[in-house]
């Protein structure tokens, strides 16, 4: 439920109310007793985002994750590989350079 500002005609008097949209505004000033309130308008409240992120990825579907993942994997993007790899080729052999490369 949004909060609206207020303010009285008769007596300047400025306060907000939570109320439901739905709901009829409020005619009478708690201040002075007078039925010349007006309901003001408000440029809006700015979004507050609580918690880690609201990314697009967050609200992936578990099968859309699983697609992804198999489609890094299959790319070569994966992490494992490039891993197991090159340890094991750095303790055959630590002094001789990569086939392909030039120095």
């Amino acid at each position: 439920m949004p909060t609206y500002d207020y303010k009285c005609d008769a007596c300047e008097h400025v306060w907000e109310e939570f109320q439901s949209i739905k709901a009829q505004p409020t005619k009478k000033c708690p201040s002075c007793g007078k039925s010349k309130a007006r309901r003001q308008i408000g440029g809006g409240a700015g979004l507050i985002f609580k918690g880690t992120g609201f990314y697009l990825t967050d609200y992936r579907s578990d099968s859309y994750k699983k697609a992804a993942e198999a489609d890094k994997k299959a790319s070569g993007g994966g992490d494992s590989a490039p891993k197991s790899d090159s340890s094991s080729s750095s303790k055959s052999e630590p002094s001789k350079p990569a086939k392909g490369t030039h120095e």
